[in-house]
């Protein structure tokens, strides 16, 4: 089983992707900007947080356009499966395999904190046996979900939602909405159900000893349709 984590100059969270994926008996490997051939090997990959090349540009933006981002398109068409968080996920959108975009937060802020987000009922194995409400943490700049009024209609006829911000008890209000995110949206899944989007960090909710464990599931999940 090998499963890519990837390292682009200023992203901070592959370590702690590698660190999960250990303690559920996997090797990571990470893979650079330039390792575009690597991908052909890999039986999924993780696109992991931080702030690639500084967010210049845009974040992703300049990230999309490695080789490794180049050859992402085919990687999903394979089937396989690909999870990006924070950053990640902004560059799965600059590279239009996830629709949408990621803006500045309404607050014009950079915003670290826990959260709560609700686990939508979509057809993803990803999203297999996760718990209804999951305390997890944020921290970002730029992850407010947006996209036109034809879009979001078309990703909720979709089922790709994969995970609304909201309070403790589930309910989905503007209170517990950090970013501004349109209709709360913390992460989505393409149609297929193999690729993950989330603002959220899982790998930061993980382990008991971090405050929650909620995130763990969503790797456990991914580590069993490979093996599958």
């Amino acid at each position: 089983m090998r499963i890519g984590i990837t390292k682009f100059p200023g992203t901070n969270n592959e370590q702690d992707v590698l660190r999960v994926l250990n303690s559920l008996n996997v090797k990571g490997e990470l893979i650079y900007p330039w390792e575009d051939k690597k991908l052909e090997d890999l039986d999924a990959l993780v696109l992991a947080g931080g702030f690639s090349y500084g967010d210049y540009l845009r974040p992703g933006g300049i990230a999309a356009q490695s080789p490794v981002a180049e050859k992402l398109i085919d990687f999903e068409r394979s089937g396989k499966f690909i999870i990006g968080i924070c950053n990640g996920f902004q560059i799965l959108c600059e590279t239009k395999i996830l629709p949408g975009v990621l803006t500045t937060n309404l607050s014009t802020k950079f915003i670290c904190k826990w959260v709560n987000i609700k686990t939508e009922d979509v057809c993803s194995a990803l999203l297999q046996n996760l718990a209804p409400i999951i305390k997890i943490p944020i921290a970002h700049y730029e992850g407010r979900y947006y996209h036109d009024s034809i879009g979001i209609k078309k990703i909720n006829a979709d089922d790709s939602v994969a995970f609304r911000y909201c309070n403790e008890h589930g309910e989905i209000t503007q209170e517990s909405n950090p970013n501004g995110s349109l209709e709360n949206i913390a992460g989505i899944v393409n149609t297929k159900g193999n690729i993950l989007g989330m603002m959220p960090h899982p790998e930061r909710a993980s382990f008991d000893y971090l405050g929650s464990n909620f995130g763990r599931q969503i790797f456990a999940n991914l580590i069993e349709e490979v093996k599958c």
